[in-house]
């Protein structure tokens, strides 16, 4: 068994793990602030993209401390690899923030894993703002020695890190592999007579659980897993949300415009898919 599957059943880390979503969910109340951090506006999740500036900045520092030091290049050297460090520093507050947020909404051997992921990342950042003090006073081998500790730290963080969204899948597309077990071409969905309106049914596409949403001329049918933890969007509640019909996950609370499945409130940060409809002979008819 592997170390990562190991902390993946440590059941002990839950003790921690549960008391620090509790607080987490406390101090991110606001739904506007939570969907904010979960990329909701942006229809992507922010965490992995703001991560691209701290580790990018920490790489770059780490290769001009390793390049051999000349006395007329020295200082400038020195300088640039400081200003990186402070860059990293810096950029690193936002994305924990982000990845933070993400994590409280995870399962408990999802989060398990990402309490491992925050802890190595917090001894990195730890690290690097020593780092970044030893530079600025002058002690530059120290911050060298720090920054090179913080950097092991950092990717082994990111190692885990991978392991919780590959293999464990957390905060990807759920819906995506039910998407792609649909074959092309078109799929008899429900006899049109038989559709209310304004009433979210459930049916099912070639073996895919969808639902269908009947609203004056439009009609909608998008898969019924939500993507951010497979949650049953056919048991969720419908909801008005700026005159537009939604339907709320029944797990997580993710909320979807019926319309057109864009996302209206996280932690799910995509829009959930929808399919193509068409009635022919008074039969709703779908296809990817």
């Amino acid at each position: 068994m592997s170390a990562l599957t190991k902390i993946e059943q440590a059941e002990g880390l839950d003790r921690i793990s549960d008391r620090l979503q509790q607080r987490v969910l406390r101090v991110l109340r606001p739904r506007k602030l939570r969907d904010a951090l979960h990329g909701v506006w942006l229809g992507h999740a922010l965490h992995p993209a703001l991560v691209q500036l701290p580790v990018g900045a920490w790489a770059s520092s780490a290769i001009l401390d390793l390049l051999p030091v000349r006395k007329p290049q020295a200082s400038g050297q020195r300088h640039a690899a400081t200003v990186l460090v402070g860059v990293g520093v810096a950029s690193a507050v936002p994305a924990a923030l982000t990845g933070t947020n993400d994590w409280s909404h995870l399962n408990s051997e999802q989060r398990r894993v990402g309490l491992v992921h925050a802890v190595a990342n917090s001894i990195g950042l730890v690290c690097y703002t020593g780092s970044l003090v030893a530079r600025l006073t002058g002690r530059h081998r120290l911050g060298r020695t720090l920054g090179f500790v913080g950097f092991s730290s950092v990717s082994a963080g990111a190692y885990v890190g991978g392991h919780l969204v590959y293999k464990q899948g957390a905060q990807v597309n759920q819906s995506i592999a039910e998407l792609n077990r649909i074959d092309e071409g078109w799929h008899p969905v429900i006899d049109l007579a038989d559709l209310p309106e304004r009433t979210m049914v459930t049916r099912e596409v070639d073996g895919v659980s969808v639902i269908v949403y009947h609203d004056g001329d439009d009609i909608t049918v998008m898969l019924e897993r939500c993507p951010h933890e497979s949650g049953p969007l056919g048991e969720g509640d419908v909801v008005e949300i700026d005159g537009n019909p939604c339907v709320v996950c029944p797990w997580h609370g993710s909320t979807f415009r019926l319309g057109g499945g864009e996302i209206v409130h996280g932690p799910a940060s995509t829009d959930q898919q929808v399919l193509s409809t068409r009635v022919v002979d008074g039969m709703l008819q779908a296809r990817v």
